[in-house]
Formats: structure tokens, sequence, C-alpha cells
């Protein structure tokens, strides 16, 4: 009895040790990992549509946004275009030069005055352009009328598609030195005034200019996150003795704090971008010494003088730059519990 037993138990175990399928405990397929998460082969055939349905997004972004990074080599060369009409034999047959480029750039005192003003603008932006589609965004909620609501938003966003050329004409003829406020003071014996002249307010002007045209698109965006908040935790603050103003910090701004965090990481990863065509607009009204920030640095020095090296260097400096303010940023907002552009 107890021979006949031991090898059926040595050839059970044999099989077991050579099926891993029989070890899997009963209700689980054997393509789930322990986890209980599927494989990545399963995953792969279970959304092969979505995909599919991707698949053209993520090639536009290859060919657009990353494929051109292999361009930043010039930033090393002494890029000629005129050695060959393909742009990749020039870039081959360039000569190389190493840092020469960017020892260029830090010696010129013009440089520091771009980034000096580019990281004024950001800070100006920051404090006064970022907390204002979220003061919108709670005024408007609190709106009990939907029609309102709806009309109120609709004013705030439609600057948004308006270009830039607009937005400064716009501005030209309420602030300029021919504008409506002017000319009703000199109508009235006053001495008249041209703000889009003048270089001390120039970073106020471009913040105004920002804040009328892109807050009531941030709106939405904030908007959306106050519509997934329960509107049981309203009626159990409002039960619990909480007043609106109890309720907006305890229950509406902890709602926005993650959306906060996230707009505010990709912020300062764009500190270095404070806006080229609009900066560029106005730069001849004010002269470079207020308005020239680094997008309109790299346009003059070197894109618009065909020192395509020269401006490259210039873009692979600020780039990195970018990407470790992001990176610094994100380290900020997993600090403060929050989880940023990615999780920890």
């Amino acid at each position: 009895m107890s021979n006949s037993t031991v090898p059926r138990s040595r050839a059970e175990a044999t099989t077991t040790e050579a099926d891993p399928r029989a070890e899997a405990p009963a209700g689980r397929r054997p393509e789930e990992k322990p986890s209980g998460r599927l494989s990545l082969r399963l995953r792969l055939r279970r959304d092969r549509t979505l995909i599919l349905m991707t698949l053209p997004a993520v090639l536009l972004v290859l060919v657009f946004n990353y494929v051109p990074i292999l361009g930043n080599v010039v930033a090393f060369q002494e890029y000629d275009p005129y050695v060959s009409e393909n742009g990749f034999v020039a870039m081959l047959e360039s000569p190389w030069v190493g840092i020469e480029q960017f020892e260029r750039i830090f010696a010129d005192s013009a440089f520091w005055d771009a980034v000096q003003n580019t990281l004024v603008l950001f800070s100006l932006q920051l404090v006064l352009f970022f907390p204002i589609p979220i003061v919108l965004a709670l005024l408007i909620n609190s709106v009990i009328r939907p029609r309102i609501r709806a009309v109120s938003q609709a004013i705030l966003y439609l600057p948004h598609f308006f270009s830039w050329v607009l937005v400064i004409t716009v501005f030209q003829q309420i602030f300029g030195g021919a504008g409506i406020i002017a000319q009703t003071l000199r109508r009235h014996g006053y001495e008249g005034f041209d703000l889009m002249t003048d270089p001390g307010i120039f970073k106020f002007l471009v913040t105004a200019e920002g804040v009328w045209k892109d807050a009531g698109w941030g709106v939405i965006v904030f908007l959306a996150a106050l519509a997934s908040v329960s509107p049981d935790l309203y009626e159990a603050a409002a039960m619990d003795g909480a007043g609106r103003w109890r309720r907006m910090w305890h229950v509406t701004l902890p709602a926005l704090r993650p959306v906060i965090a996230l707009l505010l990481v990709l912020r300062v990863g764009d500190a270095l971008t404070v806006g080229f065509e609009q900066i560029l607009l106005q730069r001849d009204a004010v002269g470079p010494g207020a308005a020239e920030v680094l997008d309109t640095y790299v346009w003059w020095n070197g894109v618009r003088n065909q020192d395509f090296s020269y401006a490259a260097a210039a873009g692979l400096i600020k780039g990195l730059v970018s990407v470790a303010l992001v990176l610094a940023a994100n380290k900020v907002a997993h600090f403060m519990g929050e989880q940023g552009v990615y999780k920890k």
C-alpha cells in the first residue's frame, strides 16, 4: 500500500514541478500574476483597439517632438546649412567646435539680461496671474443659476481665441498715447500718457495682457475639478455648522489642491517661456533692455542672423534648465503629499 503510494506521489510532484499551471490557485487564470494583474501579453490583446487608435498620435509626437531633438547636435558645430541641400548631410559635414557656442553665450552680457527679464516676468506671472483662474473658478462655482454661470464662462474664455496681434491692438487703443484714456484726459485738461511705450511698467503690462487673454481658459480646468466634488461633502459640512467660507476652505480648496499642484509644476517647468509672440510684437516699442527674454534673444541673435549653432546652444540650455525645474518642482509636490506630474 505504501509502495504504491510513494511513486504516485513522486509522479504528482514531478507533474507539479513540470507544469506551473498546477500550482495556480483555483479561480485564477495561469496568465495572471500573484497580485491579480494581467500579463503584458493579455493586456496588449485586450487593449489592441485602443493602442491602434493612439498609434497615429504617438507617431505624430515622435516625428515632430522627439526626432528634432537629434538636431541639437548643431550646438556643438559651426553649422553651415549651405554645405548641402540636404540638412542631414549638412550636419555631417559641418565642422565640430565643441563647447565654443556655449562659451560665447555665457560671455554675452545680453544673454544674462535676457535671463533676468525672463525670471522677473515669470515671477510676476506666477504671483499675479496663476491665482486668478482659481479665484474666478470659485466665484463662478458659487453662482446658483446655471444660465448665468454658462454666460460668465463664455465671456471669460472668449479672449483666449484672439490672436496676440488683436490683444495688443486692443490694449493700444485703450492705454496707448492715442488711446481712449489718454484722449479723455487731454480733453479735460490733463496730461496724457502712453503705457504701451513705458519700459518701467512693461512687465506689468505684459502680465495684464496674459490675464485678459488666458485667465478664462484656465478657469475650465478648475471648474472641471470642482464638478467632481460630491455634493454630499457640502451637505455634511453644512449640517456640521460650516458656513460658506468654511466649506470653501475645508471642501473646495482640498479638492482643487491636486490640480493646483500639477499646474504649478507645469508652470514652473515653463518658467523660461514667457510668451515669444507677445514679447516680440512689443519689443521695439520699449526697447530690448526691458523686453528681451530668452526666446526673443534666441530669435534676434541666432535665427535672424542665421547663426543656427548659436541659437541651438541657447535653446539647449533653456531646455535643460526647464527639465531641471520640472524635476525639482515635482519633488516639492511629492514632499507636500501630491502626485505632481508623475508618481514616486
